[in-house]
């Protein structure tokens, strides 16, 4: 395999409070890592971090041989302009707890939207492609609906296929179903191993056990703000050596 995602020595900060302390994390191309841990361990500023909606203290991002955030002219670093860092970011698709939908705008438009904008799609293409995207994700019916019409369920599945459509290199999942009811979790989860068995790279910081067990190549266990333990997901889940990964997923079975 190769390395798709390629993170080293991650250091983060806010205020006095430091949240990620030197993290490394390496993703495979066509790999799925979950990453798990208690609330306040860090991973969802690890994530956030790889496509620098944060900016690292520290440390340094590649996708690919691009590193991210930054650039080298004559050894010398620079940041990004804002143009090529939303490039690059494009490149990631990022799903939040939160769905992040344009309430005035139907399924199809929130989709097409980005293509429109960042791609610089004609309306009519970029309402074709978003049409075949909902299609895949199983809302073909609900193309015209707006969200507050939507289930939270759907509203997810929105957005997985407004991140899908960009046709991103990998796709960054930050707790795609913590803000959903129990009843509809598991729509959202069956998109996401469909994505997987499809061969997309995913980071996917997660509470659920089963997806990372099933679907998850690998688990990362993060703890105040490090990554403690790591392996082939069914060797740490049933397995785990570190104490705190130990004491965790007793309480979360």
């Amino acid at each position: 395999m190769t390395a798709m995602l390629r993170a080293n020595a991650i250091w983060k900060s806010f205020g006095d409070h430091v949240v990620l302390k030197g993290v490394d994390i390496v993703v495979e191309r066509g790999e799925v890592v979950a990453v798990l841990g208690p609330s306040g361990s860090g991973k969802s500023t690890l994530l956030r971090c790889l496509n620098f909606l944060e900016t690292p203290d520290s440390g340094t991002v590649m996708l690919g041989d691009d590193r991210i955030g930054v650039v080298e002219r004559d050894g010398e670093l620079y940041e990004r302009t804002p143009q090529e860092l939303a490039s690059q970011r494009a490149r990631m698709g990022m799903v939040f707890q939160r769905f992040n939908l344009f309430g005035h705008m139907s399924a199809l438009d929130n989709v097409a939207s980005p293509l429109r904008l960042v791609r610089g799609l004609a309306l009519s293409e970029a309402r074709r492609r978003a049409a075949v995207i909902l299609d895949r994700v199983g809302l073909s019916g609900h193309t015209h609906k707006r969200p507050a019409q939507l289930s939270g369920g759907q509203q997810q599945r929105v957005a997985i296929a407004r991140a899908v459509a960009m046709e991103p290199e990998a796709l960054l999942f930050d707790e795609p179903t913590s803000a959903l009811d129990p009843e509809l979790v598991g729509e959202v989860l069956d998109v996401m191993a469909d994505l997987a068995k499809d061969g997309m790279t995913m980071v996917v910081v997660t509470h659920e056990i089963g997806f990372a067990r099933h679907v998850a190549s690998r688990v990362i266990f993060m703890d105040d703000g490090a990554i403690v333990e790591q392996g082939e997901s069914r060797s740490v889940l049933d397995n785990p050596r570190n104490p705190r990964t130990q004491s965790f997923l007793a309480k979360v079975r």
